[in-house]
């Protein structure tokens, strides 16, 4: 039983930090060292800046968690999802139904996707769309008389979500080993040439690392795998960027063994990379593609699995009933924030726009900061980057307690009100695809004096 009323977020008077404490897990937190702390509690945005309960205004770096690319306070958004409401709040896709609003967002997304995505279905986060997605390819299978084909490949550091099967298909350790390593699932190493290329060039080192998927299908029988899944950029990896070479060859492996080729977007979807999508940045013409955050730029949950011609045949001419979905598959007020959504990422040609403006953020860092000792590599497509803190940044080595420097960065960013988050001794960066000039250059200034602080704390031997 609670000891104290309930708060509404208006009571300015509440005690917040206690209440979260004593009540509320949050999500990849170690829950004691987090208590023992204080939390930032935000009570709002606008355009690429947070607000907290202290006053202080927050440049966030991140867009969320890479997903509110239209930036926030888009009266547009609450708009649509008003009006919506006011018609229709709630209906399910379920008992052969459907509303104008998730007919009409499959259709966009359809028409707006590379290749032959021409079928749309519709979850609530990316977890939920990448598991999906790997149902839909073991079922492909299936229905064609050859259930062997279940193991699923993915790639060290790469994220998929934290359900179960999502998180199975990730690389991330640690997840691994608290439940989510299923039978099925193989890893094979990333294109990360600054951790992994060793003396090869970018193009010699991306055929090298692409080859170890074929090594991996060959290993376990192309007769047994149903499919590859794989970011264009991995994201939560620490903004891998593949070597121009890379997506080719696996895209030509996959279809010399028949395997399917899972193309996860939930991240470089909707103009994070430059382009639309980042099947498109890369060449990539998957036979599924995962979607979610910046289809809504975060502001109400949805996603979707887009679902190329061959496995969409199968599926509805072969298959029969598909025994998956979810209550809120296709919620009418989340696809009419999509509309909208989409509405201002056309208008205002984000996508272009976080081309050129990845350019002259990735300029302007490597002016401020290029020189630096700590600064091994500053990287980046479009508005997604990141910046390689090392040990010695002429031969490439890390620090030897991976992730420890990095902390320390990311704390010294926070208390510089600057939000970047660290992945190993990997700063990343994935502001909203709005961000003008001069929110640049507050931004590389706030990571100027974080990085500069990391790097004297370096050479004190703090660490």
């Amino acid at each position: 039983m609670l000891d104290h009323p309930v708060a509404t977020v208006l009571d300015s008077d509440f005690n917040w930090q206690a209440a979260d404490s004593a009540h509320h897990l949050h999500p990849f937190s170690d829950h004691k060292s987090l208590h023992e702390g204080k939390i930032r509690i935000i009570t709002g945005a606008e355009g690429v800046y947070l607000t907290d309960d202290a006053g202080n205004r927050i440049l966030d770096g991140m867009a969320g968690l890479w997903c509110v690319a239209v930036g926030y306070g888009r009266h547009e958004l609450v708009d649509a999802a008003a009006a919506q409401m006011k018609t229709l709040p709630f209906y399910n896709t379920f008992f052969k139904t459907a509303t104008r609003p998730v007919i009409s967002l499959a259709e966009r997304l359809t028409a707006m996707a590379p290749g032959d995505l021409n079928h749309a279905f519709f979850a609530c986060s990316g977890s939920e769309a990448v598991d999906t997605a790997l149902r839909m390819a073991r079922t492909f299978w299936i229905t064609r008389g050859q259930p062997s084909k279940r193991v699923i490949i993915g790639r060290e550091f790469g994220y998929h979500g934290s359900t179960t099967l999502g998180a199975a298909a990730g690389g991330m350790v640690d997840m691994h080993r608290q439940g989510a390593a299923l039978p099925d699932f193989a890893h094979v190493m990333p294109p990360y040439w600054y951790g992994y290329g060793s003396q090869m060039s970018p193009e010699a080192f991306g055929l090298y690392a692409a080859r170890q998927v074929e090594d991996k299908i060959r290993e376990i029988g192309a007769e047994n795998v149903a499919a590859f899944i794989g970011e264009p950029i991995q994201g939560a990896g620490g903004v891998i960027i593949p070597p121009e070479t890379y997506w080719p060859e696996v895209q030509r492996i996959c279809r010399a063994h028949d395997i399917l080729l899972i193309a996860d977007e939930v991240i470089c979807g909707f103009g994070r990379t430059g382009r639309m999508f980042g099947s498109e940045t890369f060449g990539i013409a998957p036979d599924l593609m995962t979607l979610a955050k910046g289809i809504t730029s975060g502001y109400i949950p949805l996603s979707a699995v887009l679902v190329g011609d061959r496995v969409a045949d199968v599926l509805i001419n072969e298959t029969g009933e598909f025994y998956h979905g979810f209550t809120y598959s296709g919620h009418p007020v989340a696809c009419a924030v999509a509309l909208a959504n989409l509405d201002i990422l056309e208008s205002e040609q984000l996508a272009a726009r976080a081309e050129a403006s990845g350019v002259k953020l990735r300029a302007k860092l490597a002016a401020a900061l290029g020189e630096q000792p700590i600064v091994g590599e500053i990287r980046g497509t479009g508005l997604i980057g990141a910046i390689e803190l090392t040990a010695d940044r002429r031969t490439r080595r890390f620090f030897e307690k991976r992730g420890r420097v990095g902390a320390l960065c990311r704390d010294h960013c926070f208390s510089n009100n600057l939000v970047m988050r660290a992945v190993r001794d990997t700063m990343v960066f994935s502001p909203p695809l709005t961000i003008t000039d001069a929110e640049m250059d507050d931004l590389v200034d706030r990571a100027t004096t974080a990085i500069m602080a990391t790097q004297a704390d370096v050479r004190s031997e703090i660490l």
